[in-house]
C-alpha cells in the first residue's frame, strides 16, 4: 500500500463527510477521536459522539461540503484552510435553540487544526464565525 501524506489522512474524514459515508468517517478516526467545535462550544469525544454531531450538520445543511484552499503539517499537526458551502433545507441544532429550514446558502470559511497518529485522526478543532453562519441564515442582523 502507498504512503499516504499527514495531509491527506487529516483531509480523509472531511472528505467522507462532504460525501455523508459515516462508514469512511468511522475508518478515518480513532474510536477515541475528539471533535472540538469552537464556535459552538461542543466537544464531543468517541466517534459515535462526534458523528451524532456530524449527522446534525448533514440533516440541516444536507448538500454542505468543504472545499479545501491550504494545507500545511507541522510534525503530527494539519492546519486545513477550507469554505463550508451548502443550503438550510432541515432543522439546525443550536445551543439557542433551533433555527428552522431557511433555504438559505452559506459559505462560511474554517480553519481546522487536526492532530494525527497511528495513521487516524486523533483530535480535530474546527474554527468558524458563528455570527457570520447565523447573518448568512437570515437569523442574526
Amino acid at each position: 500500500m502507498a504512503h499516504r501524506s499527514i495531509i491527506d489522512i487529516a483531509k480523509a474524514p472531511i472528505i467522507a463527510y462532504n460525501e455523508k459515508d459515516w462508514n469512511a468517517v468511522r475508518a478515518s478516526v480513532a474510536l477515541s477521536f475528539v471533535y472540538d467545535e469552537v464556535a459552538t462550544n461542543r466537544k464531543p469525544q468517541g466517534v459515535d459522539d462526534v458523528l451524532a454531531v456530524w449527522r446534525g450538520w448533514a440533516a440541516a445543511i444536507p448538500d454542505s461540503k468543504a472545499t479545501f484552499h491550504t494545507a500545511s503539517a507541522t510534525g503530527n499537526t494539519v492546519v486545513l484552510e477550507v469554505t463550508w458551502q451548502g443550503t438550510q433545507t432541515g432543522p439546525l441544532q443550536t445551543v439557542g435553540g433551533e433555527i428552522p429550514p431557511t433555504g438559505r446558502k452559506i459559505a462560511l470559511r474554517a480553519c481546522q487544526v487536526i492532530e494525527v497518529s497511528n495513521d487516524k485522526v486523533q483530535v480535530m478543532r474546527q474554527y468558524f464565525d458563528m455570527a457570520t453562519l447565523m447573518q448568512q441564515l437570515g437569523v442574526a442582523s
